[in-house]
């Protein structure tokens, strides 16, 4: 969007005048928009409340000093110098223009009396204090100020005015708003999901409750299983340990058959030396470790619903009609504090990692 700045032009009036019309040109020629004295009359404290609000509306201020101090105003200071240290004070950009050499101005063009002379050297020692340009001619001044302004333009950009057909109506000025509003909401709320899990999945068993994981196998007495016998079994988890052994196969995504491949594996190192204790599978082949239908899903369910994996939304071939499953941000969480390794202690589910499913056939 095209903005143009205004800009405060302060000075002596009557002995500048060709001066200042060397700095409105060159303002113009910048597309900036030319504010000053000659607007209005400084004569009373109304007068003054008008010169600041327009002061207030500008984005740039300049004064330029030559020989003349200016007309005094109520507390004893020149209107000039007035504008320049409320400009100051207001923490408005300034740049002040300094003729090199005030004593080659002809009299009618410089203080006649000591007083007057002597408040003007002070003035012109506050404007050098700051940002400061010489000059000695119109020519020149206006060359210093298209020069000093460009540069002041880049080094501190101002809030500048645009057409009114520009700018967006009232209403949809305060769409805009709304919609900001509602980007921060749920920018709010998703950083919320990525540490705390669904309203409503506090009264849901989670964490170190148990669960009776069911599952069959296979035992037989060499590795073929035409010779084994079925047997069903349990492995009594919790839902954390269930989360941090099957939680690595989602970081990208997995499919149902790998989530159940995962708690197959589960089932397995989870029963494997108990069932190694007894008499009559001490020398079996132990396999096909599958863990019951109706239990995998209620494992898939409850971590749903308790917003630690959704379904993946990765668009796939149409021909791929296998469901696919993915950590959430929330599960994200959870599984890097299940899973990383503090010092000194080993992280939940780590024994479990280390078996990398290959198969559901799995053989112990």
């Amino acid at each position: 969007m095209e903005k143009r700045y205004q800009v405060f032009i302060s000075s002596t009036f009557a002995d500048l005048q060709e001066e200042r019309q060397e700095v409105m040109q060159a303002l113009l020629e910048l597309d900036c928009i030319p504010a000053g004295m000659e607007l209005f009359p400084a004569a009373n404290e109304d007068q003054w409340t008008l010169i600041k609000k327009v002061i207030d509306d500008c984005d740039y201020y300049m004064v330029i000093a030559a020989g003349r101090y200016g007309s005094i105003g109520p507390g004893g200071l020149s209107y000039t110098e007035m504008e320049y240290r409320y400009a100051v004070d207001s923490g408005k950009p300034v740049i002040g223009f300094v003729h090199r050499n005030p004593g080659s101005l002809a009299a009618d063009r410089c203080e006649s009396t000591d007083e007057g002379k002597a408040k003007l050297a002070t003035f012109r020692e506050l404007i050098q204090a700051k940002m400061c340009r010489f000059w000695e001619s119109p020519a020149d001044l206006g060359s210093q100020v298209s020069r000093s302004l460009v540069k002041l333009i880049k080094t501190h950009p101002g809030i500048g005015w645009v057409r009114g057909d520009m700018v967006p109506e009232q209403g949809a000025t305060e769409e805009i708003l709304k919609l900001r509003k509602r980007i921060e909401e749920l920018e709010a709320e998703a950083q919320a999901t990525r540490v705390t899990g669904p309203a409503g999945s506090e009264i849901l068993a989670q964490g170190e409750d148990d669960y009776n994981l069911q599952f069959s196998f296979v035992a037989s007495p060499n590795e073929y299983r035409r010779y084994g016998t079925n047997y069903r079994h349990n492995a009594n988890l919790t839902w954390d340990e269930i989360f941090a052994s099957i939680s690595p196969l989602l970081i990208s995504e997995a499919s149902e058959e790998q989530l159940q491949e995962g708690l197959n594996v589960l089932a397995r190192d989870s029963a494997i030396q108990e069932l190694r204790q007894k008499k009559d599978l001490k020398d079996q082949h132990l396999m096909d470790f599958e863990v019951f239908r109706d239990d995998f899903q209620t494992v898939k369910v409850q971590l749903r619903a308790l917003g630690l994996i959704a379904k993946s939304m990765k668009s796939r071939s149409v021909k791929d009609n296998n469901t696919y499953w993915a950590l959430t941000p929330y599960g994200d969480t959870v599984m890097t504090k299940l899973r990383a390794i503090r010092r000194g202690s080993e992280a939940i589910g780590t024994k479990a990692a280390e078996e990398t499913p290959t198969t559901s056939k799995s053989e112990v």
